[in-house]
C-alpha cells in the first residue's frame, strides 16, 4: 500500500478574468522512502499540487473541484483542518522555494525550530532546543549552539536554505515536500542541498516530493518522474524511462533547453587574437568599510577586498563569461565598472576613454555607451510605469527626439526582444519573469550601448525561458556587435554564450582563458568545483559521478 495516494485531482481558481483549470484530473502515488519528482515550467500546476495536500491554497479564488488524496487511509482534501493542522509540518513537511520569505526576520532561528516541536510534540522548551541543535548540526551548520540564537538575516541564502530543511526535519516526517529548494542557489551551494537532502532522506527513510522547472536538477535524486504541462500530466514513468525513452514533445523541449554545449559556432567571433583591447579593467581594487560596535558608526573600521587587483581585457564584439559563487566579487566588478559603486584604485577604459575617472555630467552622457542588464528585471523597472515609458525615458535621458520617432524607437525595441508593440502600454506586472527580462534587455539596448554587462539574467527563470534569454542574447549581440561581460554561477550557462572565460574567487580571479578550454582542462581546483557542481541531464552519470569539494589552503 503506497504512503500517498493521489487520484483525479482537479484544481480551479475562480478569477475576476474567468476560470483558470490550474490543475487538471492529476494522478501519482508515492512510497515510503521514495522521490518523485515533478517537473514542469511555471503555471503548469506542480506547486498549486502540492499546497493543495497540506491546506495552503489561497481560497477564495482557489477551489478544489474532486479528487482525493489519501495519506495512511485518510484524505487530505477532505480532512477537517484541526485533523489537518496536526499532519502539516509534523507528518509532511514542505521546504519552500524561498528561504529569507518563509523564514520569519524577527525571530531568532531557534524559536522558528523550536515553534513545530512545541507545537506537535509533548516536551519541554529544553528538549526542543537541544532537538533543534541536533537538526542544526545535522544539516552541516556549523556551531549550532551560537547560531541557534541568531536571526535570518545573519545567514546566507544556503545556509538559510538548510535551516529550512532543519525546520521541515525536525518534526520527524513521513514525507517531506520540497519546492524547487535550489532554484536561486549558487551550483555549488546546490549540490550541496541536493546531496543533504538524499543523505537525510536514506537515513530517515523519508518519502520525497521533489518540484523543479529543471529535468537536470532532479536527475540524480528521483526515482520517478511526472512531466506537468498547463495543469495536465503529460508523462510519466520511472527516471531513466523519461531520460532514455521519453516520448512527449514537451518533455524533450525541457531536455533539449538544458545548455549541454559550447557557443555556436556561427555566434562565436572569427578571431580574437592580434586586436587591439576594446575595454579593460586594470588591478581594480574596490573596498568596503565594515564597521563593528555602535549602531552609529563609530565602532572599529575593517576594511573587505570585495574586488582584489583584478585585470581584463577584451576585444570589440567578444563575449566574457564572469563564474564564482555569491560572495565572490561578480557583482561588485559590474558595479565598478557601471560607477555605481566608487572603486578604491586602478584604471576601467572604454575605446580609449577611462571611464573611471569620469564625473557628473561627462559620466552621464558616456553611461550611453554601457548599460546593465539586472537579475531581478521586477525590481529593476519601475512597478508605476509602463513598458512605453521606461524604454522612452531610457531614450529620453540621452536625446531630445520627437514623439512619432520615440514611438517609432521603442516598437523597434520590442520587437528586438521578441515581443509585441501592442504590449508597450502594459506595466511589468502583467508579463511573465522571462518576459520582464525581455523589457529589461530592451531598456538596456535603447541607448544602442557598445558594452553590455548581464549580472545574473537567467538565474531564477524556468530552463526553457533561460533558453530563450540566451538565443536572444545571442542574437543581440550579433546583430548590433555588442561587447557583453555576462555574469553567472552556473559555467554550463557561461559556456553556451562565451567566448572567454574568468573565474573568480574571494575578491580575485584564479583561472582566465578561453571557455572551451577552461570549462574542458580546468587547471584551478575551484574550477573543477564549479564544473563538478553543474546538474548533468543523465541519471547514470549523474548518480556514479563524485563532486569535486574545493578546500582553500
Amino acid at each position: 500500500m503506497s504512503l500517498l495516494s493521489v487520484k483525479d485531482l482537479h484544481i480551479h481558481f475562480h478569477t475576476r478574468n474567468g476560470l483558470v483549470k490550474a490543475v487538471n484530473g492529476v494522478n501519482f502515488e508515492l512510497n515510503k522512502g521514495e522521490t518523485l519528482g515533478i517537473v514542469g515550467e511555471s503555471g503548469s500546476g506542480k506547486t498549486v499540487c502540492c499546497y493543495s495536500l497540506l491546506g495552503l491554497l489561497p481560497s477564495p479564488p482557489a477551489r478544489i473541484e474532486s479528487g482525493s488524496a489519501s495519506f495512511e487511509g485518510k484524505d487530505l482534501l477532505h480532512m477537517p483542518e484541526e485533523e489537518l493542522r496536526d499532519i502539516r509540518g509534523n507528518r509532511i513537511a514542505m521546504i519552500f522555494q524561498d528561504p529569507m520569505t518563509s523564514l520569519n526576520p524577527y525571530m531568532k532561528l531557534g524559536a522558528q525550530l523550536i515553534e513545530p516541536l512545541t507545537i506537535h510534540s509533548d516536551i519541554s522548551k529544553d528538549e526542543a532546543r537541544k532537538r533543534a541543535i541536533a537538526a542544526m548540526q545535522e544539516v552541516g551548520i556549523p556551531e549550532p549552539e551560537r547560531r541557534i540564537d541568531c536571526y535570518p538575516h545573519e545567514f546566507s541564502g544556503g545556509m538559510r536554505q538548510r535551516v529550512m530543511i532543519a525546520m521541515a526535519l525536525v518534526t520527524e516526517p513521513d514525507i517531506l515536500i520540497a519546492d524547487e529548494p535550489t532554484t536561486a542557489l549558487d551550483v555549488t551551494v546546490q549540490a550541496q542541498i541536493l546531496d543533504l537532502i538524499k543523505k537525510l532522506q536514506d537515513k530517515h527513510d523519508i518519502a520525497v516530493i521533489f518540484i523543479s522547472h529543471d529535468l537536470g536538477v532532479i536527475a540524480g535524486c528521483a526515482d520517478k518522474i511526472i512531466v506537468m504541462h498547463q495543469g495536465d500530466i503529460v508523462e510519466s514513468g520511472t527516471t531513466d524511462e523519461i531520460f532514455y525513452k521519453t516520448s512527449h514533445d514537451y518533455t524533450k523541449k525541457l531536455l533539449n533547453a538544458i545548455p549541454t554545449s559550447g557557443k555556436p559556432a556561427a555566434a562565436s567571433l572569427d578571431t580574437n587574437k592580434g586586436q587591439e583591447p576594446f575595454f579593460s579593467i586594470d588591478q581594480l581594487q574596490t573596498n568596503y568599510d565594515i564597521r563593528d560596535g555602535s549602531f552609529f558608526g563609530n565602532g572599529k573600521k575593517e576594511i573587505h577586498k570585495a574586488v582584489d587587483n583584478v585585470s581584463l581585457e577584451l576585444v570589440e564584439g567578444e563575449t566574457l563569461g564572469l563564474v564564482g559563487e555569491s560572495g565572490c566579487g561578480k557583482s561588485t566588478i559590474a558595479k565598478s565598472i557601471m560607477r555605481l559603486v566608487n572603486i578604491s584604485s586602478g584604471k576601467i577604459t572604454l575605446d580609449g576613454k577611462t571611464i573611471s575617472s569620469l564625473e557628473g555630467e561627462e559620466l552621464k552622457r558616456a553611461r550611453g555607451d554601457f548599460q546593465m542588464v539586472f537579475q531581478d528585471p521586477y525590481a529593476s523597472l519601475n512597478p508605476r510605469m509602463t513598458v512605453y515609458d521606461s524604454l522612452a525615458e531610457a531614450l529620453n535621458t540621452q536625446s531630445n527626439i520627437d514623439k512619432s520617432a520615440l514611438l517609432d524607437r521603442v516598437v523597434n525595441l520590442m520587437t528586438d526582444v521578441g515581443l509585441p508593440a501592442q504590449a508597450i502600454r502594459k506595466y511589468p506586472h502583467e508579463f511573465s519573469g522571462g518576459q520582464r527580462q525581455r523589457i529589461a534587455i530592451a531598456r538596456a539596448l535603447a541607448l544602442q550601448p557598445r558594452l553590455l554587462i548581464a549580472d545574473e539574467p537567467v538565474s531564477a527563470l524556468d530552463v526553457t525561458i533561460q533558453a530563450q534569454i540566451l538565443d536572444l542574447l545571442l542574437k543581440l549581440i550579433q546583430k548590433y556587435r555588442i561587447t557583453m561581460i555576462f555574469i553567472s554561477h552556473d559555467l554550463s550557462v557561461v559556456r553556451y554564450l562565451t567566448d572567454r572565460t574568468a573565474v573568480m574567487y574571494q575578491g580575485k580571479i584564479v583561472e582566465y582563458g578561453e571557455t572551451e578550454e577552461i570549462f574542458n582542462k580546468p587547471k584551478h581546483k575551484y574550477t573543477q568545483a564549479l564544473l563538478s557542481a553543474i546538474p548533468i541531464a543523465d541519471p547514470d552519470k549523474e548518480r556514479s559521478r563524485e563532486r569535486i569539494i574545493f578546500s582553500p589552503e
